[in-house]
């Protein structure tokens, strides 16, 4: 049986490696938790406090984040393939060397956030706040980016780097 632990007051605490893989953590409260190498999978985690956590590593494979908040949270080499992260709260997050492929981040708000080495293969950008992220070495193959808010710098290198697809290669 999966845990419920929806609104749990979890401020600093101390759950590296812990497998919660599918817990109820809806409203937790895990600002500055540290979740390093942590199994979230399939977790729910829509309108948890994350801010500033440590999730280095963590496991969030399909995992629902939608409207969290992940304000300084730290997702350096994290797994969110596939999560539901729309209306997140991102602001200068570290997703340095994260796998986001087929994750959706519609209207989330990755301002200032770091992507370097990303992987965002076909991942949903529509609507979402880019301006100043970083993402050198990136990828963004496939990715569906051109709706984000992003300033004319940024557009003309994903532009350049990440075209759109035409129509005849399925795009649009």
């Amino acid at each position: 049986m999966w845990a419920n632990l929806k609104g749990a007051r979890l401020y600093r605490a101390h759950l590296e490696a812990a497998d919660l893989s599918g817990a109820n953590l809806e409203g937790a409260h895990l600002y500055e938790a540290n979740l390093e190498g942590a199994n979230l999978a399939e977790a729910h985690l829509k309108d948890a406090d994350l801010r500033r956590a440590n999730l280095e590593g963590a496991y969030l494979s399909r995992a629902h984040l939608d409207s969290a908040d992940l304000k300084e949270a730290h997702l350096k080499d994290a797994d969110l393939l596939g999560a539901n992260l729309e209306g997140a709260h991102l602001r200068e997050a570290n997703l340095e060397g994260a796998k986001l492929s087929g994750a959706r981040l519609y209207g989330a708000d990755l301002s200032g956030a770091n992507l370097e080495g990303a992987n965002l293969f076909r991942a949903f950008l529509n609507g979402a706040g880019l301006a100043e992220a970083q993402f050198k070495g990136a990828d963004l193959t496939w990715a569906n980016w051109w709706n984000a808010v992003i300033s004319d710098s940024q557009r003309v290198w994903l532009e350049q780097h990440f075209p759109r697809p035409s129509s005849a290669e399925g795009g649009k």
